[in-house]
């Protein structure tokens, strides 16, 4: 088993500890260190290289956000997951604009962050429906995204499969087509939307009211 190595960065060493004993709870984690600034965590990053970062978003000196920026502009492979105590909205949309790949709030309980951080360092493992509910009702999100192409028939209907929690191997063999067209469906919605991964996309699924609560696949 390939053990996800994990970077946590928060000013406050009580967060940094409850992170570290959320993350022990699952042994596909691995903590490699604990930094209390934006500047110790992109000097961290050069020189270990860890998978995931947890970045608090409020720091002195240069904030989880400004620190996302530069370490993605320098580190791109990395996954980056910011946490807060506070359910502003505008911190979630700042914080995908910078390159991160998700947003946690403290405050959720710790099964809650190991099935999200689960679903962000693997793509193949969806984000259950319950789980996106309950993230975006910390958040009461009504903004409508407008950026990108509309999305064809085809692709909504994918898309809405995503959100569901189907796996690419399901929804091809659900809607009767290969699994490469799938991927390729994929690939052009995450590029049409100008989304990362499939949390982002069932975040939007949700928001747009292209999110079904039951699996609607065509019966064959």
């Amino acid at each position: 088993m390939n053990r996800c190595r994990v970077l946590i960065v928060d000013d406050h060493a009580h967060a940094r500890e409850a992170m570290c004993e959320i993350l022990s709870l699952d042994e596909r984690f691995e903590v490699i260190g604990a930094v209390k600034s934006g500047a110790e965590a992109i000097a961290f990053t050069g020189q270990w290289m860890p998978d995931l970062l947890l970045i608090d978003v409020q720091m002195p000196d240069m904030d989880g956000l400004e620190a996302t920026r530069r370490i993605k502009q320098e580190y791109p492979y990395v996954k980056i997951v910011m946490v807060t105590v506070s359910d502003e909205i505008s911190y979630l949309f700042e914080a995908l604009k910078q390159g991160a790949q998700g947003y946690l709030l403290k405050n959720l309980a710790p099964s809650t962050w190991i099935e999200y951080l689960q679903a962000i360092v693997s793509e193949e493992v969806p984000l259950s429906r319950e789980l996106a509910f309950q993230i975006l009702k910390e958040f009461s999100v009504t903004a409508v995204k407008e950026e990108g192409e509309a999305l064809t028939a085809r692709e909504k209907e994918i898309l809405g499969c995503v959100s569901s929690g189907s796996t690419n191997k399901e929804i091809a063999v659900s809607l009767g087509i290969s699994e490469h067209t799938v991927k390729n469906h994929l690939k052009n919605i995450l590029q049409k939307l100008q989304l990362q991964n499939r949390t982002q996309l069932t975040r939007y699924a949700l928001e747009q009211g292209l999110a079904s609560r039951e699996r609607d696949f065509p019966k064959r």
